[in-house]
């Protein structure tokens, strides 16, 4: 299953709020949309969403507000829009929270396509940690865990196991992984990548946990329950 990315639009303006709905919507997001900064926040805090476009100029709590509380709340990416487009106006959206900022009018591509950059730069940050399952590996430190057991990978392994934790579910074949992990040195011919297969198997299971690397036979290797 593929995972939908939750966006929250936050702007006084039906005409923007319908704009902005529609657009997303085709680009393949999920869209909420809140009518102020009051109701912005409470839907944020019903359910975190990936990412926020919010407008500043709104009656009430104003957009440098709602920035401020949910900066508070999460690291969730803002883009602010609004109308004010002097330099000045740009840092104080910045320094709010915001990560982005967009000028009314606004080319609508230009706007589908910021969106798009921060939301590949939070997923970036939170795939600092792959995880499937029971398992997780952690990319800074090169170590894995398999519930509360920690496991410590060799750098071969560790280059074989990230790549089926970022391909969970599908079945690899033994060229590309020898491929992706051995760059090229060795064939299909070789056993090396059964070894390896082998050295994994050997230490997520130690614990006496279920398989989660199996064979597909004349084919390579899935991650799966």
């Amino acid at each position: 299953m593929t995972y939908t990315p939750d966006v929250l639009v936050i702007d006084d303006d039906p005409k923007i709020t319908s704009l902005l709905r529609r657009a997303l919507r085709a680009e393949g997001y999920d869209v909420r949309t809140a009518q102020d900064g009051a109701e912005g926040l409470a839907r944020a805090r019903e359910r975190q969403p990936d990412l926020v476009v919010l407008d500043w100029l709104m009656p009430g709590m104003d957009g440098l507000e709602v920035c401020r509380r949910l900066r508070e709340q999460s690291d969730v990416p803002i883009l602010m829009l609004t109308a004010r487009d002097e330099t000045a106006d740009r840092v104080r959206g910045l320094d709010s929270g915001a990560d982005d900022y967009l000028v009314k009018p606004f080319a609508l591509d230009e706007l589908l396509a910021r969106v798009r950059a921060l939301l590949r730069r939070r997923e970036q940050r939170e795939r600092r940690v792959l995880q499937y399952a029971d398992l997780a590996l952690d990319l800074t430190s090169r170590i894995a865990t398999r519930g509360e057991r920690t496991i410590e990978l060799t750098t071969r392994e560790f280059e074989l196991l990230s790549y089926f934790l970022r391909h969970p579910g599908v079945v690899l074949s033994q060229e590309q992984l020898l491929d992706h992990v051995w760059e090229g040195q060795f064939d299909n011919e070789s056993n090396v990548l059964h070894v390896y297969v082998g050295y994994l198997r050997n230490k997520l299971e130690a614990g006496g946990e279920p398989r989660l690397i199996h064979t597909v036979r004349g084919v390579g290797y899935v991650l799966r329950e």
